[in-house]
């Protein structure tokens, strides 16, 4: 079991939504706080092991789900580096399956239900808070381009990199999808709410573009706070301002809810980044906070940047610093607490 001297809780409850490598970095140093942790993880990954699951099994892509688990998890070291443990492309059928995603795929069939099995199997793992996927049912990621094309499927749009116009999300019978009760109430009840960092277009908004979550976003009286990417995505977000990514955000949302945007202030080397390894990254984010004002959200600034791999990712214990600062600080009020 990993041990951690609990530091005061920066939030009683905090929800994160996204999805990908920057939700599990986040939670990663939100759990060294003594702090009741949700997080509300995207459904709509279609490529690798997920997808393969996806297609096959017709469940909801267990990728996301497996590193959140193993973020939040007090099972011993060894049994995670198990659960971890990725198949080797010379393991036939099994290649570039892993242990952790071939677990939920049993417990969902066993259970006949992704909620339902996601809280068994964090049972089983020690989880130290709780993992809701947005929807109980794989979602598919529509986009419209600038150029009047559309696709469908989250892999096949970051790899057009186009510039989308919008989103949007639908379930297997093309309908617009419903959250879980557990997920709107996580929401409401929160006196946090975090969105990203992540891809804009195929992390975060996939999870607000679901109709029921965008109306409790609207109505929380929690403080929301979006983590701003330190790098802009090809075709996606490219010379997007940190302004540009709130922007897409309110709007998809529908109303201008967020209330704090954290800002990278540090700089990225060109010369330390590996361009072919992180491909599909473009540049380092535009920053500007005048703008970021103006669409009703207060900007906190800080070097955040974390070299590693051969990338920048965030330094996930400063990011919790300054959550833990915005949280206890007065005159930092949620927007909707004054539409009660």
């Amino acid at each position: 079991m990993r041990e951690y001297a609990k530091a005061q809780p920066i939030a009683d409850k905090v929800v994160v939504i996204g999805g990908g490598t920057g939700q599990s970095v986040i939670l990663g140093g939100l759990r060294k706080y003594n702090t009741d942790l949700t997080a509300i993880i995207t459904v709509a990954d279609d490529g690798g092991s997920s997808g393969t699951l996806r297609d096959y099994l017709k469940m909801v892509p267990p990728g996301d789900i497996r590193n959140v688990m193993a973020t939040l998890s007090d099972a011993p070291k060894d049994f995670l580096k198990l659960f971890q443990y990725r198949f080797t492309d010379e393991a036939s059928f099994l290649a570039n399956h892993t242990i952790g995603n071939l677990m939920i795929a049993a417990m969902a069939e066993q259970h006949k239900d992704i909620f339902e099995a996601v809280q068994y199997l964090s049972k089983i793992m020690q989880v130290d808070g709780h993992i809701y996927p947005v929807v109980n049912e794989p979602l598919t990621l529509h986009a419209r381009f600038t150029d009047g094309t559309e696709m469908q499927g989250e892999a096949e749009i970051t790899d057009a990199h186009k510039k989308i116009e919008n989103i949007w999300v639908e379930n297997e019978r093309g309908e617009e999808p419903e959250a879980s009760p557990a997920v709107v109430n996580a929401i409401l009840a929160a006196d946090m709410v975090i969105l990203g960092p992540g891809s804009l277009y195929t992390s975060i908004l996939p999870n607000i573009s679901v109709p029921n979550v965008a109306a409790a976003l609207r109505a929380t009286t929690a403080k929301i706070v979006y983590i701003s990417n330190i790098m802009t995505q090809k075709g996606e977000t490219d010379d997007f301002s940190d302004g540009d990514h709130l922007r897409v955000l309110n709007q998809q949302i529908g109303a201008d809810v967020i209330d704090v945007m954290i800002m990278n202030s540090g700089i990225v080397p060109d010369d330390y980044v590996d361009w072919q390894k992180w491909n599909e990254i473009s540049h380092q984010v535009k920053s500007d906070p005048e703008e970021v004002k103006k669409q009703g959200a207060i900007p906190v600034l800080a070097d955040l940047v974390e070299l590693r791999d051969d990338g920048a990712f965030h330094n996930a214990d400063k990011v919790a610093e300054l959550l833990q600062m915005i949280s206890s600080d007065p005159s930092i009020q949620s927007q909707n607490i004054s539409k009660d």
